[in-house]
């Protein structure tokens, strides 16, 4: 077993098991905080696969900005840490008939995929320069555009939320 198929399980070792503990706690602070290993387990494989900017846009923004908020959402509303998840309405069979479906068809890829993969990593080179350069040349104004109407739509989901605050007072 060589270095790099060790680094490989033991991420996805901890992305699996974080992501387990995310599905089945019934606290939601153990959920939300399991979800953070489960992002930094997610970016070290895409290191793995040697793509650079996805493990960085990884970190950024769901460890950096989504989960940061989801935490600060969590501890600034009142008694939520002593909200237990209910997990006794799920049903069973059909959770079970999915899992069985997944479950099929990844070893069915993977089956597929196991002999044509090889055990060779190709060098590439990093993908961050060549997206830098498109995203302050040619896509600048779509990137620009992109993150004004999520600017708008950010203030509008405020102000939403702040008159459904004076209406219910």
């Amino acid at each position: 077993m060589q270095l790099f198929d060790l680094v490989f399980y033991v991420f996805a070792f901890i992305t699996i098991v974080s992501g387990f503990i995310v599905v089945f706690s019934k606290n939601i602070i153990y959920s939300a905080f399991s979800l953070l290993f489960t992002f930094f387990g997610v970016a070290g494989l895409y290191v793995l696969l040697q793509a650079d900017f996805l493990a960085v846009t990884q970190i950024l923004i769901y460890v950096g900005g989504i989960l940061v908020l989801l935490l600060f959402g969590l501890m600034l509303t009142n008694n939520v840490i002593n909200v237990e998840i209910k997990t006794g309405t799920i049903q069973t069979v059909p959770a079970l008939i999915l899992v069985a479906i997944v479950a099929g068809t990844l070893a069915g890829l993977f089956y597929s995929t196991w002999r044509s993969a090889g055990s060779a990593m190709i060098n590439l080179p990093p993908t961050t320069q060549t997206l830098g350069e498109m995203l302050m040349t040619s896509y600048l104004l779509p990137f620009e555009i992109a993150s004004v109407v999520l600017l708008v739509s950010l203030i509008g989901a405020a102000m939403t939320a702040r008159r459904n605050r004076r209406v219910a007072s």
